[in-house]
């Protein structure tokens, strides 16, 4: 019997689960004739309780490794999604806090890579102004931090038609810059979060210093996930011509949030190899093949393309 973790696209590869094969990743990868590494892109639903969130993002990066993935992204709020500012300060923590540590500790003991990818991190001045960053942190099968990027745009938006009113920078503070792509098992990895999504120039940015794979990690609201997640996700992927891994948060996080869900797999084509759905935590994997990066960027060269920057400024000010 084979049960369906997500919903897949036509060119997913490994995203059903064979219990008989689960610890088998040699035979799982001989079944595609393909020693391409393995993602897996996770969705959960955080909550206020920082250990019950550290055992359900455990369990899945465990089960991630079982199934052959050399990479494990989980998404924005992993450590956390606190019911108000006070109670989402008071949680926060420093990058040598406990959560950090034991994410690390988890990463050298199964030898893994993993993208953490929204922890919220007490901010440089925290004695003095109680704010915090957005950071995405990568760290190696060996247990380093080797990059953290903290997120660039921040949140700030009220639609109350949908019901939705949140403003990150309240108690946020915006990244001072980007950070260049991460070289890593599955490819060149290039970082954003959640928001970060709606900015083309970031994407660009990343893929002009050789983003082969891009990742937003999210917490969508479920109103504007409905109406631009998919459609912004594969955008991103159609025009920088990259791989997109977006881990998701789903569900009711406590009575004041929820979360979209549907954590995606892109290809460089813009098809969608894999889809986490609306209703529960999971995860999909995905085959990255470098090779597609490369042939669909030959085949339709739009960075060549691309006129210089003075071009795209020529238009008169208004």
């Amino acid at each position: 019997m084979l049960t369906l973790r997500c919903v897949l696209g036509s060119s997913a590869k490994f995203l059903v689960s064979f219990p008989a094969l689960r610890h088998n990743t040699r035979l799982q990868n001989s079944m595609s004739g393909s020693l391409r590494p393995l993602a897996a892109v996770c969705q959960v639903t955080a909550t206020p309780d920082k250990e019950a969130n550290f055992s359900a993002c455990k369990q899945l990066v465990e089960e991630a490794k079982q199934r052959g993935a050399s990479m494990v992204f989980l998404p924005e709020g992993f450590d956390y999604i606190g019911s108000s500012r006070e109670e989402t300060l008071a949680l926060s923590e420093s990058l040598a806090g406990d959560t950090i540590s034991r994410y690390t500790q988890l990463a050298r003991k199964l030898e893994l890579w993993l993208s953490l990818g929204g922890f919220h991190e007490r901010g440089h001045d925290w004695e003095a102004d109680r704010r915090i960053y957005n950071s995405h942190v990568i760290i190696n099968d060996r247990g380093d931090i080797v990059s953290v990027y903290r997120k660039s745009h921040l949140f700030d938006v009220e639609l109350p038609e949908k019901g939705v009113s949140l403003k990150e920078s309240a108690f946020t503070i915006p990244g001072p810059s980007l950070v260049a792509p991460v070289q890593t098992p599955i490819g060149k990895v290039g970082l954003g979060i959640c928001y970060d999504l709606r900015f083309p120039e970031l994407s660009v940015a990343l893929q002009r210093h050789g983003a082969e794979i891009l990742t937003y990690p999210s917490a969508f609201t479920v109103a504007t996930g409905a109406a631009h997640w998919e459609v912004l996700l594969r955008a991103r992927a159609i025009e920088t011509q990259c791989f997109v891994l977006a881990a998701a948060q789903v569900g009711r996080h406590h009575e004041k949030r929820s979360s979209y869900g549907h954590a995606l797999a892109v290809d460089p084509w813009g098809e969608v190899l894999g889809d986490c759905g609306e209703e529960k935590p999971g995860l999909v994997l995905v085959e990255v093949d470098l090779g597609k990066v490369r042939s669909t960027r030959r085949n339709m060269p739009v960075q060549q393309h691309r006129r210089d920057d003075a071009f795209y400024r020529s238009l008169p000010q208004t």
